[in-house]
C-alpha cells in the first residue's frame, strides 16, 4: 500500500516571532520513549539529535496561552510562568505578572539596550 502525501510530509514547528523552524516528532505533555516525564504544558518536542539515548528530547516551543501564537522557548520569544506567554502578550499584560518577573524583564531589557549601545 502506498503512503499518502500527508504521511510522508515532515511535521515542522515554526516560531511565529523569530522564525526558528525545526522538524518535530511529538506534540503533547508526555513525550514518547520517556519514563514518568510529564511536561507542564502542551509542547512541540523532538528527539535530541546530539544524544544516542532515545529518552532524551528537546522542547522546541508551545502556543501562547493568550493569543495562541506558536512560539519557541527562546527568552526573546516567550516566557513560561504557570503557562506559556509570547513576549508580545507579556508586554501588553506586564502589570498582571508578579513584580519579580517584571523586575527580571526590566533588567533583561536594560542589558540588551547596553549591549546595542
Amino acid at each position: 500500500m502506498e503512503k499518502t502525501t500527508s504521511e510522508t510530509r515532515q511535521k515542522t514547528f515554526t516560531c511565529q516571532l523569530c522564525g526558528l523552524s525545526s522538524p518535530f516528532t511529538y506534540v503533547g505533555q508526555k513525550p514518547p520513549n520517556t519514563r514518568a516525564i510529564v511536561l507542564l504544558e502542551e509542547c512541540f518536542v523532538t528527539q535530541d539529535p546530539f544524544s544516542p539515548d532515545k529518552e532524551k528530547f528537546l522542547v522546541l516551543g508551545s502556543t501562547c496561552s493568550v493569543c495562541s501564537m506558536c512560539v519557541c522557548v527562546g527568552s526573546d520569544c516567550s516566557l513560561f510562568y504557570t503557562k506559556r506567554f509570547c513576549m508580545q502578550c507579556v508586554s501588553k499584560h506586564l502589570d498582571q505578572f508578579p513584580r519579580q518577573i517584571q523586575a527580571e524583564l526590566a533588567k533583561k531589557k536594560q542589558s540588551s539596550k547596553a549591549a546595542v549601545s
